[in-house]
């Protein structure tokens, strides 16, 4: 069973970024992987903004980091690239945090005209920081997410076979076999 963090770079707690990784979470999870949620608001803001190394929350998500085979890093595009959260986030990791680790870039936003913003914004961060293998990301529009009164997530059908086929891929890259059904 590999160890994946699911990070969240969505500074909003109600993001459909934050939902739908939450909801690729359970498929990853159904795939025998062990998932850790991370979503980077929750880390306060004055550690982050102050690079404040050596507190208790960048420590531990560090060592999240650390544990992980694989790594998950969903980010809403703002102005062509990934949050201002996920980066003070990943300025405060250790240079080569990535080293040996799969990671699965995923965006979120309001138009096409940002998909290319995980291969020309993210993806270079990424690999930077030392990724082994960085399997095909995927952009996801807004509007293909819908977030029910319950909490539930769908996503249209076409969206959603696209990234059935990425995490499927990101499980295949990790060494496990993946489940073949698509994901709801």
């Amino acid at each position: 069973m590999a160890t994946v963090l699911s990070v969240s770079g969505s500074p909003s707690a109600s993001s459909r970024t934050n939902r739908l990784l939450r909801h690729l979470d359970q498929r990853l999870a159904a795939q025998g992987h062990q998932v850790i949620p991370l979503d980077v608001r929750t880390i306060p803001a004055e550690a982050l903004l102050g690079a404040d190394f050596a507190h208790p929350a960048i420590v531990e998500a560090t060592e999240l980091f650390a544990r992980a085979d694989g790594v998950v890093v969903g980010t809403p595009v703002y102005k062509a690239s990934y949050s201002g959260v996920l980066k003070a986030l990943l300025d405060l990791l250790p240079q080569y945090a990535l080293t040996g680790k799969t990671v699965l870039p995923l965006a979120t936003g309001g138009s096409t005209a940002h998909v290319l913003a995980i291969d020309y914004a993210l993806r270079p961060v990424l690999n930077s920081m030392g990724a082994a293998h960085i399997v095909q990301g995927w952009f996801t529009l807004d509007k293909d997410i819908t977030v029910h009164e319950d909490g539930t997530v769908s996503v249209a059908t076409t969206t959603r076979d696209a990234l059935a086929q990425v995490v499927d891929q990101f499980s295949t890259a990790l060494g496990r076999t993946p489940v073949l059904a698509a994901a709801s």
